[in-house]
């Protein structure tokens, strides 16, 4: 069902404080048929995940019950125990949770590209440019400026990590971009933050899933300027928390929702969510793609970016279910 609920066996509050916003979320205990799942807002809010709840429950006796929040965040739920299983795109930080001892049995299910969004005037001219370039001439047309130009994340999520990376390959420290005028910080999820740089006439970076719902929604009218570069790529994965450090953690009901996700109909959900209402995919299933190589360019560029020395699991992160690595 679509509420937030995870951890103790009594009732508890936690309040999730940003920049901005603060959120409270009331938590019921996990059992061995309920599975907390801790997500990133893209797969959450454009629906994709109500749309796989609904089937996955028709068929397994296991609640899941889902906590929308940035990449950080989830994985802060996660290493104290008050989530099974996260649902996040920031490789570099899903390593960190595996090699902490949190994370176990990742899987790659799904990716998409970022893209950089603004207004249809686009004033930095960088329409159709490398990302690199682009942030280049957005950084100039700032400087020269007064106005907002640019609206990041600022939340740690996975959007903003991607965000400062771009930042860095740039040449740009981003850390020192945020002192700039121009430059403002949303503190906020995606759908906040694009409402934000639509407000401001401003460029931001989004994923596409959730961009192309806010635009469908007429949430926003920002145009995409950048997109399908390969450093815009952008790659899903599901780690389950390890019960061994957290023994309450529904490990097992976690693995079963990962294996519908991977399987053939749960890779066909994803492949089919929004062509009907966008007329295109907001999310494309990976499983396949690796397993076959039916596209060796771009099954190579998500392994060059997401994969972990050569794999997607190292095997010493892996307890059971080796059919997730056939």
């Amino acid at each position: 069902m679509r509420k937030a609920a995870f951890g103790w066996a009594v009732l508890l509050v936690v309040v999730v404080v940003t920049s901005v916003t603060a959120t409270a979320y009331y938590l019921e205990p996990s059992t061995a048929d309920r599975v907390i799942v801790s997500t990133t807002t893209s797969l959450y809010d454009t629906g994709l995940l109500d749309a796989i709840e609904a089937t996955f429950e028709a068929k397994n006796p296991i609640d899941l019950n889902f906590i929308s929040v940035g990449t950080g965040i989830a994985i802060q739920h996660a290493r104290r125990g008050d989530a099974d299983l996260i649902l996040v795109h920031s490789p570099r930080d899903e390593l960190g949770f595996l090699k902490d001892g949190t994370g176990l049995n990742r899987k790659i299910i799904a990716y998409n590209f970022f893209a950089i969004v603004g207004p249809e005037d686009d004033p930095a001219k960088i329409r159709s440019m490398l990302p690199a370039e682009a942030l280049t001439k957005i950084v100039e047309t700032g400087r020269n400026g007064t106005e907002t130009l640019w609206v990041s994340r600022g939340d740690n999520s996975g959007t903003h990590s991607k965000e400062t990376s771009l930042w860095t390959a740039a040449g740009f420290d981003s850390a020192t971009l945020t002192q700039e005028g121009w430059f403002a910080s949303a503190g906020s999820g995606m759908g906040e933050t694009l409402k934000k740089a639509d407000y401001f006439g401003a460029y931001t970076l989004a994923d596409m899933g959730t961009y192309m719902k806010y635009v469908k929604d007429d949430l926003i009218s920002s145009v995409t300027l950048v997109g399908q570069a390969e450093d815009l790529l952008n790659v899903y994965s599901a780690v389950v928390v390890n019960q061994t450090l957290h023994p309450r953690v529904n490990f097992d009901g976690a693995l079963s929702f990962v294996k519908f996700l991977v399987s053939d109909e749960g890779q066909q959900m994803i492949e089919q969510f929004g062509r009907a209402t966008y007329g295109q995919s907001l999310f494309h299933p990976a499983v396949g793609l690796l397993k076959t190589n039916a596209d060796p360019p771009l099954a190579q560029m998500i392994r060059d970016y997401a994969f972990f020395n050569s794999t997607e699991c190292p095997p010493e992160y892996r307890r059971g279910y080796p059919e997730l690595y056939d």
